[in-house]
């Protein structure tokens, strides 16, 4: 072990002699390092409050298929599901989109029953009647608006709407509920003329979490022209969503990858005059080629754990303290009312480790072969650079 230490020593003092040279390697190399390891971070934290919001949501979503395409479906199906076995709670939803062409915002728009508590993180209250709603920060900063104040929207008629807000969501709701507008069913159906009997999709409980596939699968045998989201199905596509995105930015950063590559290739091609100098001068003194060998390891070490370690610290700061500004654009996708985005700080080990094993692994494999070729020389020839 001392051995080693004092190994490590001379390393150190090895790189501080060419200290201007490894400053740079390690710049390139941290700010790769931080490029890559900003999207994994983000997406990891999307994905874990994504997949801890909607992992509370309805196992089943049934929906009603007309030509391949998602249309309105009967309410009286709700009463055919709930009677299969294992089946609870089963609730047609409304819900739609609205276009704001004066904000040129995009609304998602909710019905819930009156006097319904389903909400819990809300300033104010839920509607306690039709002529009341409640709505994220997004609408509410977009409309100017604040509880006690009227919303104003244009209804499937072309007729004005008013109500008045009872509420808005809390922040830490933003990123789900920063575009949304609640209103009573009552309310919601009238604001889009949706005829009785008839709802955008139906919830189903499902009381054995283990049972939910094949409830599903009974619900579409019973009601064939419909399609049984379950919830796995949903945190799936949630999960394809978010890793489709990071690939998209990690594609984008190709272009630092390359730098890195290039980099890697060359330390691997060469190495100066003055490294096979002291190559040289280390094997006339009595030096073995693995200890030259281990030299070089641990100086190849110090800089990729050292540019690893900024690469990652910087990569924290640029997530979770500054908010990520160069990549939530892209990763939260496509509304326009974009809410006050707080990552939550979630970082996946495996993920880590993947990415050091990725890029530490090969620079430190690039400094060892070239320096045993130097190793293996002639003492005279490599003190003379050779």
């Amino acid at each position: 072990m001392i051995r080693l230490l004092k190994i490590l020593e001379f390393a150190l003092s090895s790189l501080g002699r060419r200290k201007f040279k490894n400053f740079s390697i390690i710049v390139v190399y941290s700010l790769t390092i931080t490029a890559l390891a900003s999207v994994l971070l983000l997406t990891s934290s999307l994905k874990k409050t994504a997949l801890n919001v909607l992992v509370d949501g309805p196992n089943i979503v049934v929906q009603r298929l007309a030509g391949g395409r998602h249309d309105l479906i009967p309410t009286d199906y709700a009463r055919i599901i709930e009677k299969i076995p294992g089946v609870g709670r089963v609730k047609p939803r409304i819900w739609g989109y609205y276009y704001d062409s004066l904000y040129h915002a995009n609304y998602t728009i909710l019905g819930i029953d009156r006097g319904s508590e389903q909400f819990a993180m809300v300033e104010g209250k839920t509607p306690a009647g039709d002529e009341q709603c409640m709505v994220g920060q997004g609408v509410a900063e977009a409309q100017h608006a604040e509880p006690g104040m009227d919303l104003l929207l244009i209804n499937s008629k072309g007729i004005g709407y008013s109500c008045e807000i009872s509420g808005t969501f809390k922040a830490k709701s933003a990123l789900w509920t920063n575009d949304l507008i609640v209103f009573t069913t009552g309310a919601l159906k009238r604001f889009f003329t949706m005829p009785d009997g008839l709802a955008t999709d139906i919830t189903v409980e499902v009381f054995n979490a283990g049972e939910v596939a094949l409830v599903a699968q009974k619900i579409k045998r019973l009601l064939p022209d419909t399609r049984p989201i379950t919830i796995d199905e949903i945190l799936h596509t949630y999960e394809s969503i978010f890793n489709w995105r990071s690939g998209m930015m990690l594609t984008i950063f190709t272009s630092s990858l390359l730098a890195f590559s290039i980099l890697a290739w060359d330390k691997a091609t060469g190495i100066s005059r003055e490294e096979k100098r002291e190559i040289g001068i280390l094997k006339a003194i009595g030096w073995d080629t693995g200890d030259v060998l281990t030299l070089k390891l641990c100086e190849g070490a110090v800089i990729s754990v050292t540019a690893f370690l900024i690469g990652i610290s910087l990569a924290y700061i640029h997530v979770f303290l500054l908010n990520a500004p160069l990549l939530v654009p892209v990763l939260k996708g496509w509304s326009v009312l974009f809410p006050r985005f707080h990552p939550v700080p979630y970082i996946d080990g495996y993920q880590i480790i993947i990415l050091g094993f990725l890029t530490i692994v090969p620079y430190m494999a690039s400094t060892v072969l070239p320096s045993w070729k130097a190793a293996i020389t002639d003492p005279e020839n490599a003190m003379r650079g050779v």
